[in-house]
């Protein structure tokens, strides 16, 4: 496992001469050779990671889970993340593409600093990656060479001002073509939702839910094997509902079956449905049919 504490730590691991800027640095990814074939590595690094790959399969692991990486060419790490790698390469190759590294103190005192928390695909897991076209990858790929062109260049006052725009220009167009991979990938998306409907059609017919209690975002999103933040946002574009408000149509949908088809107290049916206080399941059914339960109950009767 390599715990790696800046830029230049990682240069030296990975056999790199020392960067020419401290606090950022775009990589060759085929220069890169602390990444054996068939061997898994583990990272834990204090800083961004942006990495554009290409002619690399294998698997990575987020957390515990591996998944497949052969497909998707961009993924974004937030510091302090651990991810481990086993890769396989072609005999005679080397992959191909760039790694952007960028220090979160080279952000201090910016606008982007606290902005760059907002792109929430640097919480995506690694199986996540972003998918760009021919022309979307030479764009990002000529934003990452104008921020190598500009520590290049002789440091000046306007250096880092001019880096940071360039850096969330790449981070804009990525936010951009997620949103657009949220569009056009609709079958594997379209899975996504049956999936969804499915676990959430197995969890309320639990019997004991008045002990498991409701269904979170991050239980639903771990069953699916998808990060919190990449479901709620695929969701968003697909159904204009995150995960939260699935759960919640499906809670209403429950509660209105059991209003209408038993004769089973408000409170029975909130704690049947994982509720721990009555009061909650009322406040919520309210709020989202602007009737009360029985309200709902008297007028469905």
């Amino acid at each position: 496992m390599y715990e790696i504490k800046s830029i230049s730590d990682y240069h030296q691991i990975a056999g790199l001469p020392k960067p020419e800027h401290p606090l950022v640095s775009l990589v060759d990814y085929g220069a890169v050779n602390y990444l054996t074939d068939e061997e898994e590595v583990t990272i834990v690094s204090q800083y961004y990671s942006i990495a554009m790959k290409r002619g690399v399969e294998g698997k990575m692991r987020y957390g515990q889970q591996p998944y497949d990486f052969d497909e998707g060419i961009m993924s974004f790490v937030a510091p302090g993340q651990v991810i481990s790698v086993r890769a396989h390469y072609e005999p005679g190759t080397k992959p191909e593409g760039w790694l952007l590294f960028i220090s979160p103190d080279f952000l201090w005192n910016t606008p982007l600093a606290k902005k760059i928390k907002e792109y929430e695909f640097f919480e995506y897991r690694v199986n996540e990656a972003l998918f760009l076209s021919d022309k979307e990858e030479k764009s990002m790929i000529q934003i990452m060479k104008n921020i190598q062109e500009e520590y290049h260049s002789n440091i000046d006052k306007f250096s880092q001002n001019i880096i940071i725009s360039q850096i969330e220009l790449l981070l804009n167009y990525a936010d951009r073509f997620y949103q657009r991979q949220f569009i056009t990938r609709k079958i594997s998306n379209h899975e996504v939702l049956s999936r969804l409907e499915d676990v959430l059609k197995d969890y309320f017919e639990k019997d004991n839910l008045a002990s498991v209690g409701l269904p979170s975002v991050q239980g639903i999103s771990d069953e699916l094997n998808l990060s919190a933040n990449y479901l709620s946002n695929l969701l968003k574009v697909q159904t204009g509902l995150n995960t939260q408000q699935h759960i919640h149509e499906k809670l209403i949908e429950k509660a209105k079956e059991k209003l209408s088809t038993t004769q089973l107290a408000v409170s029975e049916i909130a704690y049947g449905l994982g509720f721990e206080h009555a009061q909650s399941f009322s406040r919520l059914f309210k709020q989202k049919t602007n009737q009360s339960p029985l309200e709902f109950r008297a007028s469905f009767n």
